[in-house]
């Protein structure tokens, strides 16, 4: 069984605060990364790293925050976001919550993907199930 997601949470809050800057109250599962606690292009690298180091896991580039997808010469600001591409993200993503992204589809609402409940869910999938 994996640690309890309250676990991860806490953990996953603290390399928020201290990769970020931010207060630990800003950091909730609703929260999102670079609209409510301004993370930028490189601190995504960080975040990374830090949980890499922090869980002993290994994130694969791509798998978290894919940027093939994201940088799509086909999404265009203030456009919507094409049908195939809505799928890939729900596929490659499978542990963001798309509701925003099936209400209004459009590009500027990506960013909405990435909420700290998001890296939470990535992350408890990614640890071995504790041995009893």
């Amino acid at each position: 069984m994996p640690p309890p997601t309250s676990d991860v949470f806490d953990t996953v809050r603290s390399v928020l605060v201290e990769t970020l800057g931010v207060e630990p109250e800003a950091v909730t599962p609703g929260a999102v990364l670079k609209d409510d606690l301004g993370a930028e292009s490189i601190d995504f690298l960080h975040i990374v790293f830090e949980l890499e180091h922090v869980f002993s896991i290994k994130i694969p580039r791509e798998e978290l925050f894919p940027e093939s997808v994201l940088n799509n010469p086909r999404l265009r600001k203030g456009g919507p976001i094409p049908s195939d591409l809505l799928a890939e993200l729900k596929r490659t993503m499978p542990y963001a919550d798309h509701a925003v992204l099936d209400a209004d589809p459009r590009v500027e609402r990506l960013s909405s993907l990435f909420t700290v409940g998001a890296v939470v869910r990535y992350v408890a999938g990614k640890l071995p199930a504790a041995t009893s």
